[in-house]
């Protein structure tokens, strides 16, 4: 089994975040997948920006605003 980190990204409304996770690699069953607690975390981020909840999301994550282009 080996672990390594991987950026995963939210989309909540007119934001995007930005979650650090540890996949686990492993020879048996659906690999890579994603421990409880890294799970956790991504709903924990997507409830926190479904809320408004800027603090709780950028604790776990890095936040972004997605502005529309106008040409």
């Amino acid at each position: 089994m080996r672990k390594r980190l991987h950026k995963k990204l939210v989309h909540v409304g007119n934001f995007v975040a930005e979650v650090e996770v540890q996949l686990i690699d492993s020879n048996e069953g659906w690999a890579p997948y994603l421990s409880r607690e890294n799970a956790n975390k991504l709903d924990e981020v997507r409830k926190a920006l479904h809320k408004g909840d800027m603090n709780t999301a950028t604790r776990l994550a890095r936040v972004y605003e997605l502005v529309p282009v106008n040409v």
